[in-house]
């Protein structure tokens, strides 16, 4: 279900951060927007979504997003959760990353949104509190997964039909049977379209499902087979190769890229 987005006056008082909360229930997607402010965009409890352009990013309550002033994007709830976002004034504000860029969050962070979030506190303490905030801000390795979706009829309908169905086994000659075209066109059409080849575009999709399932709890094992993958340990090894880290250390929030370990 998608919902307009409604910018609200940002309240003015003595600091430069604001915090706001706004319930989604599951597969509810706010329209696309962008914000005057910096957003970092947070949930207590349940998974967020948010996407920018072709870029995804799923936030279980480790993890969290920076999102640069007047970028857009797409805020949604995979499974029920509270959007809890820090807006912070550019003119005012020490951090100036110019890209979406995942952050972990860990109790003291967690602890320090709930407490900024009052309107009771004395200028003096919620300037004292603010001051904090941004060495508590960590930027993880992990890279967004990229989806990017075909222009093609032909090409998108292939797109649509393994969207619909991440484990869907058809080869790429099925598909291209599937819409009238040869092996050969298909694969050329999906390179123009998407800058990624057909099996390459197939995994960015697949790991894209999967991590919603990942952080609702599912096990590694139903969510290999759940999007395509015939064993647990293959899709752990496209997830490594893809994103950088195990989904166990993306979903964590753990800031360590496995080639370090």
């Amino acid at each position: 279900m998608l919902i307009e987005a409604v910018e609200s006056a940002v309240p003015t008082w003595a600091g430069v951060i604001v915090v706001g909360q706004f319930p989604l229930a599951s597969g509810q997607w706010i329209s696309p927007h962008s914000h005057t402010h910096h957003q970092l965009a947070w949930t207590r409890s349940g998974v967020l979504s948010i996407a920018v352009a072709d870029s995804y990013w799923v936030l279980p309550p480790t993890r969290a997003l920076w999102l640069p002033a007047g970028v857009v994007h797409r805020t949604g709830a995979t499974r029920d959760a509270v959007l809890c976002s820090l807006y912070l004034d550019p003119e005012r504000c020490a951090l100036d990353w110019a890209e979406p860029t995942a952050v972990g969050v860990d109790g003291l962070l967690a602890h320090l949104i709930g407490y900024l979030a009052r309107e009771d506190l004395p200028d003096d303490a919620r300037l004292r509190a603010e001051a904090v905030v941004p060495d508590l801000l960590h930027p993880l390795p992990a890279l967004p997964i990229d989806v990017p979706l075909p222009v093609d009829e032909r090409v998108r309908a292939v797109a649509d039909a393994l969207l619909a169905d991440p484990s869907d086994p058809r080869s790429l000659e099925a598909h291209a049977r599937s819409i009238g075209v040869s092996r050969r066109t298909l694969t050329r059409l999906f390179v123009r379209d998407t800058g990624l080849s057909f099996d390459r575009w197939r995994t960015h999709m697949r790991l894209r499902a999967a991590l919603p399932l990942l952080a609702e709890g599912r096990t590694v094992s139903q969510t290999a087979h759940a999007v395509g993958y015939a064993t647990p340990s293959a899709f752990l090894a496209a997830f490594r190769r893809t994103v950088g880290t195990s989904p166990g250390r993306y979903l964590n929030g753990d800031a360590v890229p496995d080639v370090y370990r």
